[in-house]
């Protein structure tokens, strides 16, 4: 495997990631609350039931994608940026 080398994101970047992550939870919480509202009106299937599960697979992915950007710029510890943002314990 070739060598990787990471880069800091920039502060702004970051601090995007971090608000755009509770829109991403927000979301996952309100397509699941549908998705259970479906299943007992309903009592399961139909096409509204397929939309609120892609729904709820994308958010989580997005939300999945923004968690591991954040660990991983969080792990740069040669980075000053990296530093200033998280600071060690």
């Amino acid at each position: 495997m070739a060598f990787m080398k990471r880069v800091a994101l920039a502060p702004r970047a970051v601090r995007q990631l971090r608000r755009v992550r509770s829109v991403y939870l927000g979301g996952m919480v309100l397509s699941l609350l549908g998705l259970f509202l479906q299943l007992d009106r309903d009592g399961g299937g139909g096409r509204q039931m397929e939309i609120m599960t892609i729904i709820l697979l994308a958010f989580t992915a997005l939300f999945s994608l923004t968690i591991v950007q954040l660990w991983r710029h969080m792990r740069t510890a040669h980075c000053s940026t990296a530093k200033k943002l998280f600071p060690s314990v």
